[in-house]
């Protein structure tokens, strides 16, 4: 039986909003692997577990769901006034890819942490006490966020008050400013209209808002697809036929938006565009059994990622989420009662998440100009990874 020693490569596993994640620096990283290409994706799927035929990365990091499947790769920037550019890899779980087409907007939460705890931002910028503003450009999509990071005693402060659902303990508040969060030049309606109608062929035609902020995301109302918008993970994840039409939705969503040219290259891009659905406020029980209130909320709102339903929302699709409700017409506007609105409070399977968002139209075309948020991170474990020598 022929063996090869494993390597040690250093890294730091953290909890960043609702996700978590292996980090690395680049500098870290085996030679091999530091820059784009065959080598680095085998290397991040090895240190995840994938790809894992039976689903569950029991082999690695990775924590089968498309929450806990990701990697992030960080380095000092080559950007002007920034401190760090931030690359995010979501590892498909079953498949041999990772998937480089968008941020991960909870894990930016915790981008901020690591770089001043990694050594990639000037010292002379860290308080002692205070907080620390965090540069960051973020590579997947050529966007510049803010992090708002607390410092105590010249460290990064991790624990806190601040309460999160979807997060089972309290951590310390960290503001995330995406910036200009708009994919692409022009108008963030990659098809020009605030709805559409979305054809899919032996599915039917359901209005739709598509929209590129945060991360290109399609939005239907809940009740053209028979759902209330107060659904759990139970409720759909264990339903193969459902998850085959929201699949066949999002591909054909992708199209629309010239994400792709046919349908079949969905399968090699499944994290985005990310599909989601929106009902107006109502009285529901979160997965916790805590009751939310219609009064709670502004709008309902689930999203599917890498092909089953969310526990919570996905960071960049909270942006996508406030920056449609601030435009008057979309489908998110609509259910949270329409009108011009500068904010939005939206309940989720785990709670609720409040989001600022100011958008505006000039000679006719749409443009996001930012998206507030607050998440929190945690340090799990550091220290190294170990994956076989053969791995790349």
């Amino acid at each position: 039986m022929s063996s090869v020693p494993q390597i040690k490569v250093p890294a730091t596993y953290i909890r960043g909003g609702t996700s978590k994640g292996v980090f690395f620096r680049r500098q870290d990283l085996p030679e091999a692997c530091q820059e784009p290409g065959e080598a680095r994706d085998k290397l991040l799927m090895r240190v995840i577990g994938s790809p894992d035929p039976y689903g569950q990365q029991i082999d690695g990091m990775g924590g089968a769901t498309s929450s806990t499947s990701k990697t992030v790769i960080l380095d000092k920037s080559t950007q002007p006034d920034h401190d760090v550019d931030y690359l995010f890899g979501q590892v498909a779980i079953n498949k041999a890819f990772v998937d480089w087409s968008g941020n991960c907007g909870n894990l930016t939460a915790a981008v901020g942490a690591f770089a001043i705890s990694g050594g990639l931002v000037d010292p002379a910028r860290i308080p002692e006490n205070g907080i620390c503003t965090v540069r960051i450009w973020q590579k997947n999509i050529q966007k510049t966020i803010i992090a708002h990071v607390p410092v105590t005693n010249g460290e990064v402060q991790e624990t806190g008050d601040f309460e999160l659902d979807g997060v089972t303990f309290p951590a310390a508040e960290v503001v995330i400013e995406f910036m200009d969060p708009a994919d692409g030049e022009g108008s963030m309606f990659p098809t020009g209209n605030l709805v559409d109608d979305l054809e899919v062929p032996g599915v039917g035609t359901f209005k739709a808002t598509m929209i590129n902020a945060g991360i290109p995301t399609i939005f239907v109302n809940a009740s053209d697809i028979g759902y209330t918008g107060t659904e759990l993970q139970k409720d759909i994840n264990g339903n193969a036929e459902a998850l085959a039409r929201f699949e066949t939705m999002r591909a054909y969503g992708a199209v629309k938006m010239g994400l792709i040219k046919d349908i079949e290259e969905a399968v090699a891009r499944q994290h985005t565009p990310k599909i989601a659905f929106v009902a107006p406020a109502t009285d529901y029980e979160a997965s916790s059994g805590k009751q939310i209130g219609a009064n709670d909320i502004d709008v309902c709102v689930r999203a599917l990622s890498m092909g089953k339903l969310h526990h919570a929302m996905m960071g960049t699709a909270s942006v996508a989420i406030a920056t449609a409700a601030a435009v008057p017409g979309t489908l998110v506007n609509l259910a949270a009662g329409g009108g011009a609105r500068e904010a939005v409070t939206f309940g989720h399977p785990s709670g609720t998440l409040r989001v600022g968002a100011a958008a505006e139209e000039v000679n006719g075309e749409w443009t996001a100009k930012k998206a507030v948020m607050s998440r929190s991170a945690r340090v799990l474990m550091e220290g190294f990874v170990r994956v076989p020598g053969d791995t790349f």
